[in-house]
Formats: structure tokens, sequence, C-alpha cells
């Protein structure tokens, strides 16, 4: 039976050992290698070293505070900037004193640890498991590098700031926040992992690494960066996109410094979100779904070289986007390059790989769904309708006709579903024809007229479910506020009959149907349907009757389908594609990722082919056939990848007639 996600599912790669010390940003090696070239003078290294002591006066004096209150984008802040300036200092301070073996930094960073532990008490408002994650690693870092060297760090005051990180850190970001968008769960990766490390706690650094691998919502390495290199925020601005991947690769050289490789996670998938960022904004061109922000284009953050020289070094894998951004960062980089550079690199053989050809990838290669220009014309005779004319009342004028109905670019509002005749082509002219039902409305934007409807085309359009057609930049924003009851329920299109294969031969093709807080897709009774190049993502939310109702595509009770070709992404409470009680099914070459149920779900089907599909980041299978009663006849699963589901990659519960083969799965949480 479908599984919900649960804390028992654990990380890939187990480690029971001793925890290595002095071990999150750096080893004991590392420290020591940062030492001696710093003090050997090399150029870069003493460039960044004195970029550090700049930085790093004595004459700071640590304010401590009771309380931590900020409020969104740093609002009404009480104490954030006192909290996050003495990390940034502690941090720096116990760098200077491991370098140059000066006691006075030491004494300084001790003096900012001692200070802070006894006094704080809790964080509040809006951005308070923000300011533990970003913030909190610095003070752990600080504490770690102080504890395993002379530096006369008293044993009382170290159980002291233990007890500030178990009592005040830990419970505010123990249960994560997967609500917000995924740069908040990355940071808390990355600060529970160096909780674990510094406290001896097994539970508390894996519970990290499971969530870097396999988190739920919009947590985890394979909910931030996408197949394609797309990152949760690119809609939103590169400040935050930086943010997140950052983030994601301090999590990585922690885990790293403790043996277990999040860097090499989904195939590398955090390389090809930094090449992916990178190229963008030196200029490049890249995929996006959704509208591209430029926002915060030329401002770098410091945060590449790691990630780059890691790559590279230790892996053996070029990064020629990332390099060019160095070129922006090292002149002015102090604690990022010297801490990134003392990673001691393995020995390389053969010719540097390239993360842009990564071994398991989508697919859907190129972006899908509703595109810039369709690869049809519409046929002489064609009736074109412009935005704010009646489209029912020009498909009603031409019903029984076999034609073609061409909504011109533009947004057509309606204030009732499109019902759709015989013989039919409702097309667009591509993404800039948006279908809209009136904000206020709820129920179907497009159903069948009669329960025999056949031969129909929908094509080279975009179905919008949200209630505006403006793009809001924060990509969480409508998926939140799609994620209650109370939501208005509104669905995309609803072909339905009352027997099966009442209706027949349906086609979608070039077309995007998002935002729906019911099914974006879904076809009840029909013979011969087809899905090939679309897009159908962000659907299914918890509206009446419930989550697990809704889901990007529904198909039941029809046969001789096929679904190829597509997306299927992120559904909020759905699965990406949802098939009952179906015959004659072919599901390939499509992508199923980061939905909330499973990628591919199936019960009580027959003759089912699932083949070449990409399914990753779901939060419970990523190909799943379910039994509700007799289970599948006559299935056959190969030549898929699933990857980082919450659950299983593919399960099968009861079938008769199963062929499965060449499928690979991958860092589930069930294998």
């Amino acid at each position: 039976m479908l599984q919900p996600a649960s804390a028992d599912a654990q990380p890939v790669q187990k480690n029971t050992k001793p925890f290595v010390h002095p071990g999150m940003m750096q080893n004991r090696q590392s420290l020591e290698l940062m030492k001696q070239k710093v003090l050997s003078g090399e150029a870069i290294w003493q460039t960044a070293f004195n970029n550090l002591t700049k930085e790093t006066p004595l004459d700071f004096v640590p304010e401590p505070r009771a309380h931590i209150s900020v409020g969104a984008y740093g609002a009404n802040s009480s104490g954030g900037r006192e909290y996050g300036k003495s990390a940034t200092m502690a941090y720096n301070y116990a760098l200077v004193w491991s370098i140059t073996g000066k006691k006075i930094y030491a004494d300084k960073a001790i003096e900012i640890l001692n200070a802070w532990s006894p006094v704080l008490w809790d964080f509040d408002d809006n951005n308070a498991k923000l300011n533990v994650g970003l913030s909190a690693p610095l003070y752990l870092n600080a504490a770690e590098i102080l504890k395993y060297s002379n530096s006369g760090w008293k044993e009382k005051d170290i159980i002291q700031f233990k007890r500030m990180v178990l009592t005040v850190f830990y419970p505010t970001i123990k249960d994560f926040f997967t609500e917000a968008n995924g740069n908040w769960d990355a940071s808390i990766i990355n600060t529970l992992l160096c909780i674990g490390v510094f406290t001896d706690n097994r539970a508390i650094f894996n519970a990290a690494a499971e969530r870097y691998y396999r988190g739920p919502g919009n947590s985890g390495i394979t909910k931030y960066i996408y197949p394609n290199g797309q990152i949760q925020e690119t809609t939103r601005d590169w400040d935050h996109v930086q943010l997140g991947i950052g983030e994601f690769a301090k999590a990585a050289q922690v885990a790293w410094t403790q043996g277990l490789d999040l860097y090499g996670a989904a195939n590398n998938r955090l390389a090809l979100g930094f090449e992916y960022a990178a190229k963008f904004m030196t200029g490049g061109e890249i995929p996006v779904y959704g509208i591209l922000s430029t926002r915060a284009k030329e401002k770098f953050r410091d945060i590449y070289e790691s990630v780059y020289h890691h790559y590279r070094e230790v892996k053996g894998i070029d990064m020629p986007f990332t390099a060019g951004v160095l070129e922006k960062t090292r002149s002015t980089s102090s604690v990022a390059l010297l801490t990134s550079l003392s990673i001691a690199p393995r020995k390389i053989s053969g010719s540097l790989q390239t993360i842009l050809l990564p071994g398991n990838i989508s697919p859907v290669t190129s972006v899908v769904g509703a595109s810039s220009a369709p690869n049809i014309k519409p046929p002489a005779g064609s009736i074109m309708v412009m935005p704010g004319d009646s489209i029912q009342a020009v498909i009603n004028a031409n019903a029984g006709k076999t034609g073609w109905v061409v909504l011109a670019k533009g947004v057509h509002t309606i204030t009732a579903p499109l019902r759709i005749p015989s013989g039919l082509t409702l097309a667009g002219q591509g993404k800039e024809t948006i279908l809209f039902l009136a904000a206020k409305l709820g129920g179907k934007t497009i159903e069948n007229a009669v329960n025999t409807m056949h031969d129909v085309v929908i094509r080279d359009l975009l179905i919008e479910g949200a209630t505006t057609t403006i793009t809001n930049s924060d990509p969480n924003a409508d998926r939140r506020n799609r994620s209650y009851m109370s939501a208005p329920s509104r669905e995309g299109i609803v072909f339905s009959a009352e027997r099966e294969e009442q209706m027949h031969t349906i086609r979608f093709e070039n077309i995007t149907v998002q935002n729906f807080t019911k099914n974006g897709v879904a076809v009840r009774g029909a013979r011969n349907v087809t899905v090939i190049n679309c897009d159908f993502s962000d659907n299914g939310a918890s509206v009446v009757p419930g989550a697990g109702f809704h889901h990007n595509l529904l198909l039941t009770r029809s046969s001789a389908c096929q679904v190829s070709n597509s997306r299927f992404d992120t559904s909020p409470w759905g699965n990406g594609i949802d098939i009952s009680f179906c015959n004659d099914v072919i599901i390939s070459k499509n992508e199923a990722a980061r939905n909330k149920l499973s990628g591919i779900r199936c019960t009580e089907t027959k003759n089912i082919t699932v083949i070449e599909n990409f399914v990753e980041g779901n939060d419970i299978n990523g190909i799943s056939f379910d039994a509700l009663m007799d289970g599948s006849d006559t299935i056959s699963v190969q030549h898929n990848f699933s990857g980082n589901n919450g659950y299983y990659g593919i399960y099968i519960e009861k079938t008769i007639g199963k062929k499965t083969g060449n499928n690979k799965t991958s860092e589930n949480g069930k294998e």
C-alpha cells in the first residue's frame, strides 16, 4: 500500500564511526595546510589572509542578548545584527588563531562564545529558524577549532556553550522548515551537521544528511536543484539562488570531513547547480521553466571556491563557468578562499570530466510545454480569436465542423468552462497565449461538451490555474497559498465520460498546465489518449475533498494511452502521474520530480509499460504500482532512473505478469 514518508528512512552512506575532530569546515590536516601556506607567503594565500586580518580587528566587543527577534528580510530586528556579527567575528578570530598561534585571537573568540552562551534564551519572529541556520554554524566552527586546540577554553565554558547549542539552537531548527524556500532547510542542514559533530550526536548528524538526500517539501538537494540545473529560486533573484547553493555547499564540506560524500549526491547535482548559476551570471543562456529573473545577477557571493576546488581537484570534474566567477571573487575573498584551498586534493587519473554531461539526466532535455514558437502552423481556414472575444461563441458557431480555433497571443479570460465538442483543434500561439479562468471563480477551465466527445486536440498554449496571471517571483508564494483547504478549487482540463472508452482520440501537445489547486489534467473514460511534449506541473493541492485526490495528470478508466516526453513536477499534495483502472498505457521518456506523493503511480491496471523515465525527489516512491484489490496485470518497468525519493525508487505491490530490468535506482530512502 502507499506509505507516507517516515523518519526511519536512513542516509544512503551510513557512518557509525566516531566523529573526526576538529571536523566541520576543516579537519586538522586542512587547518595545518592552511597555516603552512599562509606562513610560507604564497601570494593567493597571503592575499586572503591579509583580507581576513583586515576584517578581524581586536577591538570588537560582543553584545549578547537573551532574545533574538528578526522579521522577514531583516525587518524589526532586535538583537539580530549583534548576534550575526558576533558569529562572524568568532569564526574569524578562531581562524587567525589557528594560522598564527597568537593567543590574543583565541581569547577574543572565547570571549564571544562565553558572552553569548549563558545569555541567549530564544529566537522569535519570521526569521527565527533562518537566523540559527545562517549564523549558528559560524559559532560552532569557531568552537570546534577552539575545543581541539590549545586555546585555553575552559571545560566549564565548553559545557555552557554546548548547553546553548542543545537547548537554544537545536530546538529552534530540529523540525526544519520545509514550507519556506529551500535555502532555509539548506542552512538548517548545515547547522545540524555541525551540531551533530560538536556534540558527538550521530542521530542529529544523520537526520541532517537524510534531509540533504531526500528532504520532503522544499527540502533537499533534488528539490532545490532540478535535473536541468535550474535552481528553485531562479525565478526569484540570484542573491537567493547563491544563498541556497552556498548553504548546500557548506553542508557538503562538513559531511566530507566526516567521510560522507554529499558532494556526489544525485550524480554531483551540487556542481550542476553551481555551473548553471555561474553560466547565467557570467552572460550565458540557460534553460528555465517560468520567468527568468535577472535581479542581483551581477552580485557575486563568495561561495564558489570550495565547490570548484573540490570537484576539480578531488573528483576530477571540470567547472569552467564556476572558474569564470572566481576571477571576480578571489581578490576580495578571505575565509572562503583560505578554508577552501586547504582541502587536500587527491590524485586524479585521466582527463577532467565535464559536469554539464551528467550520467543520469532527464530525457526531457529541452524545455517542454508551451514554447515561444509553435512547431506547426494552423491550416488555412483556421478561425482566430482575439483576447476579449468569446471563445465559446466561436466554438459553438463551428460545432460539427472539423477545424482549428486559434487563440491569439495575450490573456484570454473566461468566466465559465470552455465546453469542447468533437472534431475541434483548440490551439494557441505558444506560451504567450494564456487561457485564464477569472480570478474569483472556481471549477474547471476546459471540459467536454458531450460524453461521447472524440477527435479533439489541444495544443500550443498555457493554461494558468493561479488566481492571477502575474507570475510571483517567489517560487514558493503560490504553492504556499495552495496548500490549505480554504484555497479556491480550480481545475485545468477535465474530460470526463460516464462509461469506459466513451470518449476517444484526444491529444494534448505542447501545452503547459500549471498552478491548479485540483487536477492539472484529468481524463476519465477515454480511448486513444496522447500526451506529448507537455508540462503539467504545480497542480494538485489539499482542497476539498482533501490532500491526495488531485495530481498533475490523472488518467482513469481509459485505454490505449501514451504519455511521452513530458514533465510532471512539483505537485504540492499529489502524484506527478496518477493512473488507475486503465489498459494498454505507455509512459515513456518523461520527468516526474519533486511531487508530494509519488512520481508515477499506477493501481488496478493492465498492460502498462513504464520505460525510460526520469523520476526523482518525490516524497513517497519514484515509480509505484499499488494494489487497491487485485493489483496490476502485465506490467513492464524498464530503463528508468529513479533516485532520491523518500521511500522506494520502484515499488511494486501486487502484480500478475511483471517484467522489470535495466532500471537504475539511487539514494532512495528504501531500496
